[in-house]
């Protein structure tokens, strides 16, 4: 045998060794005598989900999650962590294995880091884990039944921050275990963070709460089981994607959920910055859609800045360190997770002499801010009184003085807001800071003779300046920016940056940047999408250029222009004074309630407004995201439909436009009394004509079957009264039995029967033509902007 047989064959016997400690897995499972390293990963039997080694960002820490496989999902999206706070660094030298009948993961020292923690006495033998599709991992003793026996430990039991369908949120009162959902402490660290969802620990009324440490901020309100909502979530009145049960007993409590449509992808995420976010996969954008989150403002999140922070709801940033403050841990606030605080840029002189050249602290004024927590009241007479308390005491780090008298705080600040102009509850806080972080007043030496001997040039070069800015601003009122597509305009940053005072003026912001309110120079009010995602925003920059900047309806919003310099990308629409119309809708706290007349009209307005899109434009647009978020107010309460970042452009040549229901919807027959359908702040008052007519309109328009819904021209001359239109039967409910599944389907007497099977095929069938459609057309219709 020649020597370079004998290297061939070394390097197969090499190769063969390789493979033998690197076996294929079980398509789901993990059995006793394998292993997962590596890029190894199980998936579910139905390829849902998968579960391997990940590295969340830029971390350079590995661990073992669970995610959706890249199938069904095509982002990365984390839903469970193993090995949360005990992440490994090489994972081709760790190890995911059964082991004394647990699972258990091994680092690269062969350390067991995690494990289910089971006692021999409850394994008995050997087990396996199975990865089942609805994400949860379960280990069973080998040779039991998958669909009967209970699973010796399963990872529902073990929630991390994403609650999916199945799972529990509650508490066991037998075993004395808590299903709870905790934020990461970052993007990139899984770690568990300061933010928790739970059920109410006493028990005796069952609602979600929220928890900083050990601090409240947020409550779901008690739950109604006869309506089976949340008393404080409105929303769930239009949202038919999701079926809340409750179960109580005497060892368990605990709220679970499941999707009237199991098709479609949905979680709730606990999110680092302390809101529950209610997430859906949109499969035609490849995104996941923000439907709500909760709290509504991200500065009800008790603390979210941590101390010496301040939170700002009209500011681009979240949080920002008060005055003489740098953050803790600046990698962290880069990826916008602020509760580790901010501490001084100098210490102060009661604590270190020497600190600011034996200067005694000084106490800065800051307006409008919200009283931080753990307020100390003294009694004093006198503004100066107070102040000389506080700065007596080295401990005290800030002061107020009002109506109420003297307020201190001691250490460190918490839960601090810088409120608006207009905010009546806020209150002027003074600040302990070392005597240098103020600048040092100027020599007034020559100053009386400057000023004399300058005057009347200071005054020349004045009326110079205003000559100029009146010639400019003239210039600019009726040439800013570059008029492209007929009217829209191409603005400058530098332009839309003046115009919104550096973006100052935050009013919302979503999955794709925020929104600033702004002013031309012609004194006209603007709103500012600031897309702020490089890939996901330059795709809702193309696509509302592309349609809504084309066209003009008197119930669409109004596209005016865009900015697209680098990789900066804005869109500037007309501002809505009266926002949007769930605003309107679901805040109890607002004085006002809409009318029945104000609703028919908004009603009325957007389906002209979508009548147009469909029926009227050059190419049909579909909308693809109508939700009251979605639909402006302006300031007579017209209705203007916004935000088309999904939309789609169709070809006249296509004669329809196939697409599968999101949600399963659900309305009652009006055949009963539709007055029980109002909401009731009307108490009642409603013409009744008109709510029935908007009921059967609801039922129409979610037939199963496409041909037999209205188009939306039909809808907007029902809802005006035209004579002529003939109303179809009422739908009636039907419960089908299909594919394992139950089905609600509406249908008038004239619908076709067609089986359960049938209708899973159209809807296939469906979804397909709508992706061939949306393909074929921006092949056809490139965007340049």
């Amino acid at each position: 045998m020649d020597a370079k047989t004998k290297q061939s064959l070394v390097l197969l016997l090499c190769l063969c060794l390789h493979l033998k400690t690197h076996v294929c897995l079980a398509a789901d499972t993990i059995a006793a005598n394998r292993s997962l390293s590596g890029d190894q990963t199980i998936v579910s039997a139905g390829k849902v989900f998968e579960l391997g080694f990940f590295k969340p960002g830029n971390s350079s820490n590995y661990y073992i999650g669970m995610w959706y496989s890249k199938q069904l999902v095509s982002l990365e999206t984390i839903v469970w962590v193993a090995n949360r706070e005990t992440p490994v660094s090489d994972r081709f030298s760790s190890v995911l294995r059964i082991s004394d009948g647990n699972l258990v993961l091994f680092n690269e020292s062969n350390t067991p880091i995690w494990s289910t923690n089971l006692t021999s006495t409850t394994t008995s033998g050997s087990a396996q884990a199975v990865l089942l599709d609805n994400g949860n991992l379960v280990l069973r003793a080998n040779g039991s039944n998958a669909s009967t026996s209970e699973p010796l430990w399963q990872s529902f039991d073990h929630p991390a921050h994403t609650w999916l369908p199945g799972a529990r949120i509650g508490f066991n009162t037998v075993t004395n275990q808590t299903l709870i959902l905790t934020s990461w402490k970052s993007s990139e660290d899984p770690a568990p963070g300061l933010f928790t969802l739970e059920l109410d620990p006493n028990g005796s009324n069952a609602y979600l709460i929220f928890w900083n440490r050990s601090r409240q901020y947020w409550s779901s309100g008690a739950w109604d089981e006869k309506s089976r909502i949340f008393s404080w979530v409105p929303e769930m009145r239009l949202n038919y994607i999701y079926n809340f049960s409750y179960v109580t007993n005497k060892n368990e409590s605990y709220f679970t959920y499941s999707l009237y449509n199991p098709k479609t992808i949905s979680r709730f995420v606990m999110h680092t910055s302390g809101q529950i976010q209610q997430l859906t996969w949109l499969e035609i954008s490849s995104q996941w859609n923000l439907f709500w989150n909760q709290p509504r403002k991200q500065c009800e999140v008790y603390d979210l800045c941590g101390a010496f922070g301040s939170c700002n709801e009209v500011s681009p940033v979240s949080c920002n360190c008060l005055t003489g403050f740098e953050p803790k841990l600046q990698r962290d606030w880069n990826l916008q997770a602020y509760s580790g605080g901010c501490k001084r840029k100098t210490p102060l002189h009661c604590e270190n002499a020497t600190s600011a050249d034996g200067k005694q602290d000084q106490f800065l004024k800051m307006a409008t801010m919200s009283s931080p927590a753990n307020e100390q009241s003294v009694k004093v007479e006198t503004f100066a009184g107070c102040e000389s308390i506080c700065l007596n005491n080295c401990s005290c780090t800030a002061y107020a003085y009002n109506s109420s008298g003297c307020s201190i705080w001691i250490g460190e600040l918490f839960n601090l807001q810088q409120l608006t102009s207009s905010d009546s509850q806020g209150i002027t806080l003074y600040l302990r800071l070392a005597a240098s972080e103020f600048k040092s007043p100027k020599s007034n030496k020559g100053l009386i003779v400057g000023v004399v001997a300058g005057s009347a040039a200071g005054i020349a070069i004045l009326l110079g300046l205003i000559v100029v800015v009146i010639l400019r601003q003239r210039k600019r009122v009726t040439g800013m920016g570059k008029a492209v597509e007929g009217s829209l305009v191409a603005f400058g940053y530098r332009d839309l940056q003046d115009a919104t005072k550096n973006f100052s003026e935050k009013l919302g912001g979503g999955g794709f940047g925020s929104v600033f309110k702004g002013t031309l120079p012609d004194s006209s009010v603007i709103a500012v999408k600031k897309l702020e995602s490089v890939s996901q925003g330059e795709k809702q920059f193309r696509t509302e250029v592309s349609t809504i900047g084309t066209i003009q309806h008197v119930n669409l919003v109004r596209l005016r222009g865009f900015c697209s310099e680098g990789t900066k990308r804005m869109l500037v629409y007309d501002y809505m004074p009266n926002g949007s119309l769930d605003s309107q809708l679901f805040h109890d706290m607002r004085p006002n309630v809409l009318d029945w007349k104000t609703r028919y009209q908004i009603a009325l307005g957007t389906a002209r407004g979508l009548a147009y899109l469909h029926e009227k434009c050059r190419d049909c647009i579909i909308h693809c995201d109508i939700k009251p978020e979605n639909i402006l107010l302006d300031t007579e309460l017209g209705p203007k439909v916004a935000d088309f970042g999904l939309a789609k452009l169709v070809g006249r040549e296509f004669s329809s436009v196939l697409t599968t229901m999101r949600g399963t919807s659900q309305i009652s027959t009006a055949e009963t009394d539709v007055l029980s359908l109002l909401d009731p702040r009307l108490d009642g008052n409603a013409d009744v004509q008109e709510l029935t007519r908007i009921c059967r309109v609801a039922c129409w328009c979610v037939q199963d079957d496409e041909a037999h819904r209205p188009s939306m021209g039909q809808v907007v001359q029902i809802l005006e009264g035209v004579s002529d239109v003939n109303l179809p039967p009422i739908p009636r409910s039907l419960h089908v039995l299909g594919d394992d599944q139950e089905h609600i389907i509406f249908f008038t007497e004239s619908s076709s029967s067609q089986s359960s099977h049938q209708r899973s095929n159209n809807n296939s069938t469906k979804s397909t033509t709508s992706s061939t459609i949306s393909k074929r057309y921006e092949e056809e219709h490139p965007i340049n902007t």
